[in-house]
């Protein structure tokens, strides 16, 4: 793990000069799990844990990268890198990709911070996004911040090959302290939503486990979702994904379906509701409100939508059962990653112990607790 000062010492250490230092946070979602490839709505926000970079311009053709949270080194020519066989190169040429860099906008760079890979915390969007806003600030590109997260998503599915939505490239960019972004992910309209939890604080659980079922299970699905679609489609003419769909018109022809996809749907459509009732419990200054939708999203992540897994649900059962949480459950895609934990500030540090104890002792593995508070988006440091 690095800091700013140990980032920028690197890459005085490498390259002898002083770099400009940009910092890119990772992100959570509170609400709106696998709404986003339905055109539904999530709400995502922007944390205080995040990758450096410190970069300056080497007026060549040349990029020489230094990742240094794992201690490796990339080289690769402009403007048209090669694939690499390490995704995080691919990642940052990628981004040189699409922001269009010519061959005379070479740049030495260091990167690393406080973000654990495979977390769920988006470190991959982060490690984009803090370079297309470092590459955008040193060459005056012009792009706008929405522009720079529609980049960052089309390196994701073009250059590296992963079909992501744009929600981790648009939190990272476009976060406010203190507030979740509502974001359609039909349209891609946004609205800032104050996330300000008073008396309650935000602790991520780390599983320390990634199960291999995750790349599988996320297009069956895709698939999933779109037959649920089509059998709806006869009846309503209008509706082009599940984002469309009521909870009426599904229980109106749950005779059309077949168990799963049945219950598949069924999650989406309460999904997406429940970020509706979100916003409207974080308008009120409901906390309590909003735990007991999280508690409902991890039930119907793990029964319906059945993508948890023994570990995510013993966290998410764990936190829900001491006393002065308000809700808790499983984010990101799931098969393994962190559990979301919305608790009061007063049991934070009896929580902690208690949740890493409880899942040693379970799984022989040690969960790493992290708290997180509400942060902006990417940003040049002062």
């Amino acid at each position: 793990m690095h800091t700013s000062d140990s980032i920028r010492a690197l890459f005085l250490q490498r390259f002898k000069e002083t770099p400009r230092l940009f910092f890119a946070p990772g992100r959570i979602n509170l609400i709106g799990e696998h709404t986003d490839y339905n055109q539904g709505w999530v709400l995502p926000a922007a944390i205080d844990l995040g990758l450096w970079f410190a970069i300056a311009p080497n007026e060549t053709a040349g990029c020489q990268i230094h990742a240094a949270d794992i201690n490796q080194d990339a080289v690769f020519s402009l403007p048209a890198p090669p694939a690499s066989n390490r995704m995080w190169v691919n990642y940052l040429a990628g981004i040189t990709h699409t922001t269009g860099l010519k061959a005379n906008q070479g740049f030495n760079c260091v990167f690393g911070g406080n973000l654990p890979p495979g977390s769920g915390l988006s470190s991959s969007a982060a490690m984009e996004c803090g370079l297309a806003f470092a590459l955008n600030t040193l060459f005056h590109l012009g792009f706008e911040r929405m522009d720079l997260a529609r980049l960052a998503q089309r390196s994701s599915n073009e250059f590296v090959g992963v079909p992501c939505g744009i929600m981790d490239q648009f939190a990272s960019l476009m976060g406010r302290p203190e507030t979740a972004l509502l974001l359609d992910c039909r349209d891609l309209s946004y609205e800032p939503v104050a996330a300000n939890f008073g008396a309650y604080t935000l602790l991520l659980v780390n599983s320390g486990v990634h199960h291999e079922l995750a790349a599988s299970a996320y297009g069956e699905r895709v698939r999933e979702c779109a037959a649920g679609v089509a059998l709806l489609a006869p009846h309503y003419p209008g509706i082009s994904s599940l984002r469309d769909v009521t909870w009426r018109m599904l229980e109106a022809h749950q005779a059309d379906f077949d168990d799963i996809t049945y219950k598949r749907c069924r999650y989406v459509v309460l999904e997406n509701e429940r970020v509706a009732k979100a916003c409207a419990v974080l308008k009120a200054g409901d906390i309590a409100g909003l735990g007991v939708l999280l508690r409902a999203t991890h039930q119907g992540l793990q029964e319906d939508y059945a993508v948890s897994c023994p570990e995510l649900d013993f966290l998410a059962a764990f936190a829900n059962d001491f006393p002065g949480v308000a809700g808790a459950r499983m984010m990101g895609g799931g098969f393994g990653g962190c559990t979301l934990n919305l608790l009061k500030k007063s049991v934070a540090g009896v929580f902690k112990p208690a949740i890493q104890r409880a899942y040693l002792e379970a799984f022989g593995v040690e969960a790493t607790v992290l708290e997180v508070n509400i942060s902006g988006g990417v940003a040049e440091a002062k």
